[in-house]
């Protein structure tokens, strides 16, 4: 019995009181590695810094014997079981957004003098990779700026509370923007478009065609010529006023002589809308003369040289005063 009593005392001695666990992940919060995100319960020295760590987004693997040479050295009571005990450390990152990039440069450009409306492009251009967690400030510390090319060279400082200041160059080209008239949906030719059917939409203006619509004043009640994709801007030569004559229609034709007002028929040569001039022909007489459109099927001879023959019964009206 006291045989007994005495190894189990011994066995106690030599046990350590508390051993560490290794951490097989861990996941990091900060550019150092300390003793406690290799090995819980790693005692008073825990909080030790043993060194930095991987970059935002990358990763770290401590092999067995590194890990059995900083368990000795800092005491910790831990050993490895074999060669393949390891421990990954990896701190969890993401690429920097192109607007926190091109949001810095955009008011660089501006304190240096440029236009506010206006657009960055930035090909080729590689995002570093910052914490997943960190509040990120972009900064521009350096600005070559061309303003009658748009183009840009810059330098960009990124800080956070949990990270090192990382810093990285990027180039690209600075564009004025402008408003423009962009259908909503795909269109067809002769639609007659609403207001609904378009809406503004800010275009680089190196993209801007030539005489497009900027007001949906330009658009309401216009028909157009052509197939119009959505999204896409509306040119003011895509835009036709509605016929309201069309070719080949009987149109009444009126006819001011003198005191004397009258209205015939007559057979439209060409389509028209309101306003425009266009050619018809005399049902009776056969004469061929142009005339205005002024409403649907509405036409009005235009004064001048040319003769028109007029019907055989017309209508007498007094002068308008």
């Amino acid at each position: 019995m006291k045989r007994l009593l005495a190894l189990a005392l011994a066995v106690c001695v030599v046990q350590p009181a508390a051993a560490a666990s290794l951490r097989g992940m861990t996941t990091l919060h900060s550019p150092l590695v300390f003793l406690h995100d290799l090995f819980d319960d790693a005692g008073p020295n825990a909080d030790r810094v043993l060194g930095p760590g991987p970059a935002p987004g990358d990763r770290i693997i401590v092999e067995a014997a590194q890990l059995n040479a900083i368990a000795r050295q800092f005491n910790v009571p831990w050993r490895s079981v074999s060669s393949a005990d390891r421990a990954v450390l990896e701190w969890p990152g993401r690429p920097l957004r192109q607007d926190e990039a091109t949001d810095a440069i955009k008011a660089a450009i501006t304190a240096a003098g440029g236009s506010d409306d206006i657009d960055i492009d930035t090909p080729g251009f590689v995002p570093p990779m910052v914490p997943m967690d960190a509040a990120v400030s972009v900064a521009v510390s350096q600005l070559d700026f061309d303003a009658n090319t748009g183009h840009f060279t810059a330098s960009l400082t990124i800080t956070g509370d949990t990270m090192n200041a990382i810093t990285t160059r990027i180039s690209g080209k600075a564009e004025p923007m402008v408003t423009a008239m962009v259908s909503v949906s795909r269109l067809l030719p002769e639609t007659i478009l609403r207001a609904e059917d378009v809406k503004p939409a800010r275009i680089r203006a190196s993209r801007m065609p030539e005489q497009a619509a900027l007001t949906v004043d330009q658009i309401e009640g216009m028909e157009l010529r052509r197939p119009i994709a959505a999204g896409q801007p509306l040119r003011l030569s895509d835009l036709m006023r509605p016929p309201l004559v069309q070719r080949g229609a009987i149109v009444r034709m009126e006819v001011s002589v003198g005191d004397l007002r009258v209205s015939d028929q007559a057979t439209a040569i060409d389509d028209g809308a309101e306003g425009d001039r266009i050619r018809v022909q005399n049902l009776n007489s056969h004469a061929f003369v142009y005339a205005d459109v002024v409403g649907p099927d509405r036409v009005r001879v235009v004064p001048g040289p040319v003769a028109v023959t007029l019907p055989a019964r017309f209508e007498r009206r007094s002068r308008t005063p």
